[in-house]
């Protein structure tokens, strides 16, 4: 029997999200603080004999995938560029449990892109540079060599200015997604008119103890793609709203182009009650409790590095 391999696939969040430029080419530039948490996607695989690659999707979302073509998938995308450039002689049964939103701003279909690479490197053995990967990566989409990272950094230009920065603390977080999507093409066609945000938002030696000091910190900043999204999908502003108005919470920010928005709060007893009352209060929202990934409970989920030392 062939060995099961395994990968989470962590919900990226960000924690400010600055517009700062715009490219020749229409690509914006952005600066932003990210996170990663302990919900998320989980990829598993098998090896086949054969170069044949299969992916099914099983858990909670999947329903939200199936009238998608399976080889839009961005796991088979990253499949199949990696067989592409490494031309391994060996295929895989992929199995992607998925438990994110599609679509929400919080990285999913990226994550697993990420989670596919890493898992794929390791099943076939692949001898691959960090500029190999990280292109790999940045074709795949934006989001891509950050989650590919999967550890808190700056993100900046289009995606692939990478900054690693100190752990931050595992501080309780809720995330919640109101059960719509939203189009970051619309988003940012609807802030064509807005100014840009100065580069340099945050200190890279900065060192939090606490949920309530890093909240502190992320209020001198935002996210600039707020007003354009709730403009497009008011939602958003309830959401807001209801993470803001529990005790407890110490800062409400929506993450990436929306439309999930996180809390974070002061301890985890009242991130757990938040996400409960708001459940009971707004059935039909994607609600999950849970806490920024540290170095420490990053390797509790067994998220594999990505690149090599």
């Amino acid at each position: 029997m062939s060995a099961t391999y395994r990968q989470q696939a962590p919900a990226k969040v960000n924690l400010f999200l600055h517009v700062t430029g715009k490219r020749d080419d229409g690509y914006h530039l952005l600066e932003s603080l990210v996170c990663f948490t302990a919900t998320g996607d989980v990829l598993s695989g098998e090896l086949r004999s054969d170069d044949q690659i299969t992916l099914s999707i099983t858990g909670p979302m999947a329903a939200t995938l199936a009238q998608n073509d399976i080889n839009e998938n961005l796991v088979m995308q990253a499949t199949k560029l990696l067989q592409d450039t490494c031309a391994p002689k060996q295929g895989a049964d992929l199995i992607l449990d998925k438990r994110l939103p599609i679509a929400s701003g919080i990285g999913g279909g990226s994550a697993d892109a990420a989670a596919a690479i890493r898992l794929l490197r390791e099943m076939w053995k692949l001898d691959l540079d960090a500029h190999t990967l990280s292109h790999i990566a940045l074709s795949l989409g934006a989001d891509v060599p950050v989650c590919l990272h999967g550890e808190t950094c700056v993100m900046s230009g289009i995606g692939e200015e990478i900054t690693e920065l100190p752990d931050l603390p595992p501080v309780p977080i809720v995330l919640i997604n109101p059960g719509k999507a939203v189009s970051t093409p619309e988003i940012f066609k609807a802030r064509a008119d807005e100014g840009f945000s100065p580069t340099g938002a945050w200190q890279g030696n900065q060192t939090f103890q606490s949920a309530a000091s890093l909240a502190d910190a992320l209020s001198e900043c935002g996210n600039d793609l707020t007003l354009p999204a709730t403009g497009i999908l008011p939602e958003i502003c309830d959401v807001l709203n209801a993470l803001a108005r529990e005790d407890g919470c110490l800062l409400a920010r929506m993450s990436g182009s929306g439309a999930t928005c996180f809390g974070i709060y002061d301890t985890t007893s009242q991130a757990e009650r938040a996400a409960h009352a708001i459940a009971t209060q707004n059935p039909d929202w994607w609600i999950s409790p849970t806490h920024i990934l540290s170095e420490k409970t990053r390797e509790q989920a067994e998220i594999g590095a990505a690149f090599p030392d």
